[in-house]
């Protein structure tokens, strides 16, 4: 597997587009979806890749200084469950690294939602480092309490 990182926004949409169709039980509202693929174009975007196959995305809102995002991840469901998603994760961090960044963060649905995907995404998450640190009920609407989970990855800051 090579994990390399796209810079023409064309391939990214088709890479995100062809990923995210495959993922309905996480990428089931059109719209959500439609803002994913296309702010995902404008952002740092990571690819894994078996051959020319690409097996799984990933990309990176920058948010301040100090703190990046995973803005969108995906990975084929043919791959879950065989490091894919960690190893872009790792690879984002040492991106995250050297462009001086002390916090990843991402956001999920928080596990007062009943949603069964959600609950193996917000494992995947903890397993790699990740905490939580909040949940934000009206984020994303009532019906999708939004939880924020962190993890520091190292800085030049002193606390």
């Amino acid at each position: 597997m090579e994990l390399r990182r796209i810079h023409e926004s064309q391939q990214k949409i088709k890479i995100s587009s062809d990923i995210l169709q495959k993922l309905p039980e996480w990428f089931g509202i059109p719209e959500a979806t439609k803002d994913y693929i296309h702010y995902s174009s404008e952002m740092p975007f990571f690819v894994a890749q078996l051959g020319s196959n690409v097996i799984g995305f990933l990309a990176i809102k920058e948010n301040n200084q100090y703190t990046a995002e995973i803005y969108v991840m995906g990975v084929d469901p043919n791959y879950h469950r065989k490091g894919i998603g960690k190893a872009l994760i790792d690879n984002v961090i040492k991106w995250c690294r050297e462009h001086n960044y002390e916090f990843l963060q991402v956001k999920t649905l928080d596990e007062t939602h009943p949603d069964i995907n959600y609950a193996c995404t917000r494992r995947f998450y903890e397993t790699v480092g990740f905490r939580p640190l909040e949940c934000l009920p009206e984020l994303w609407g009532k019906d999708n309490p939004c939880l924020i989970m962190v993890m520091y990855i190292g800085g030049m800051g002193t606390i």
